[in-house]
């Protein structure tokens, strides 16, 4: 699916953003590319920013919303800003680090498979996947795949990229960050599903009954 130049724009220039912030954080550009783990990355970064270019997600109130939940998105921001300068400022100064760059590797390979986790929903969904919680023209349940186990695989892959970038950093700090995003997900979680059931009554009632939220066995 071809991007918009709008949307891919903002997208590009988001991930710069971000990445500049990280690299405030420790310090400056020769820094913060002077491990291998933080190059690593920044070229997965942006291999997952390309890529969602085309996954055909948007930011659309479609035909119904729960306009009463955007505050998640202000949440969200504050705590995404946070998370991209705290973790490599407290690398860089060494306050309260996870000693050891095994673990910067156990990050960038979280921080590639949660990626990788967050955009496979988004394609499966197309145009029915939203930034907002709502209702897009033509939506449909997906009940099969991963969707056939989990009822919010992308939630899920957002969850497990968020570790992985702090603890790319080795960021005690970065986890806590990480921790206090799961209240404002489970927030997030819990609009999307009233409104889907209030959607699809009987038929996504019968779906939620089958699977789990998040975690298979466990949630």
């Amino acid at each position: 699916m071809r991007p918009s130049p709008g949307l891919a724009f903002a997208t590009l220039t988001g991930t710069v953003a971000y990445l500049a912030i990280a690299i405030a954080g420790w310090g400056g550009i020769g820094a913060f590319f002077a491990h291998p783990a933080r190059v690593a990355l920044t070229i997965v970064l942006f291999a997952l920013a390309v890529a969602a270019l085309f996954s055909g997600g948007n930011i659309s109130s479609g035909m119904r919303e729960d306009r009463a939940n955007r505050w998640v998105l202000g949440a969200f921001g504050v705590l995404g800003l946070l998370a991209a300068y705290l973790p490599a400022y407290t690398d860089r100064i060494g306050f309260w680090t996870l000693d050891g760059d095994t673990v910067r590797w156990i990050g960038v390979a979280l921080f590639a498979a949660g990626g990788v986790l967050r955009l496979w929903p988004v394609f499966v969904l197309g145009r029915r996947f939203s930034g907002l919680v709502a209702i897009q023209p033509g939506h449909t349940l997906v009940t099969t795949g991963i969707y056939g186990v989990i009822r919010h695989p992308s939630y899920l892959g957002f969850v497990i990229s968020s570790l992985g970038w702090v603890l790319g950093f080795r960021s005690g700090v970065g986890v806590v960050l990480t921790l206090a995003m799961v209240p404002v997900l489970l927030a997030r979680i819990r609009a999307e599903e009233a409104l889907l059931l209030d959607q699809f009554g009987d038929e996504y009632a019968a779906y939620r009954a089958r699977t789990w939220r998040l975690l298979p066995g466990l949630y």
